[in-house]
């Protein structure tokens, strides 16, 4: 018995002596690519960016390039199932490494041409002057 308990803990020593980890990989991916990443209001790069998380769930992400309209999304990114409690812990005990890779692709959409004013706009924008020309003080004359 006592040497079925040494085997035991040796295998238990090893394991955890030689025990790998998980490396969770997230990477942004744009068409086209280029576009300022935001993850979480954190600037991360440019695309296509790939960084390292921690945890799992919602992200804000933010991408934004010149003449492409800007996008504000979330994403879920979800655990996989060998991230799951109680599972996590035999993950962690593998004596490798685990890959868990995300990836999240967006199109980008091009902007509307901004040469032509708004319809209206300059009509507006003669009123408006007009009003400024006019004033409701008469104006004031030097004594001579």
């Amino acid at each position: 018995m006592k040497r079925f308990l040494g085997s035991v803990g040796v295998i238990i020593a090893v394991l955890t002596g030689a025990s790998g980890c998980i490396e969770r990989i997230l990477t942004v991916q744009s068409n086209p690519s280029g576009a300022l990443v935001e993850l979480n209001a954190q600037e991360m790069g440019r695309t296509p960016v790939t960084r390292d998380f921690t945890w799992y769930g919602v992200y804000d992400i933010t991408l934004r390039l010149d003449d492409y309209r800007t996008l504000k999304t979330t994403a879920k990114v979800y655990a996989p199932i060998y991230e799951w409690i109680p599972l996590d812990l035999l993950t962690d005990l593998l004596p490798f490494t685990v890959r868990d890779h995300h990836i999240l692709s967006y199109t980008l959409t091009p902007a509307a041409p901004t040469s032509q004013p708004s319809p209206g706009i300059l009509e507006r924008a003669e009123e408006l002057r007009g009003q400024m020309e006019t004033t409701h003080y008469p104006t004031t004359q030097k004594s001579k």
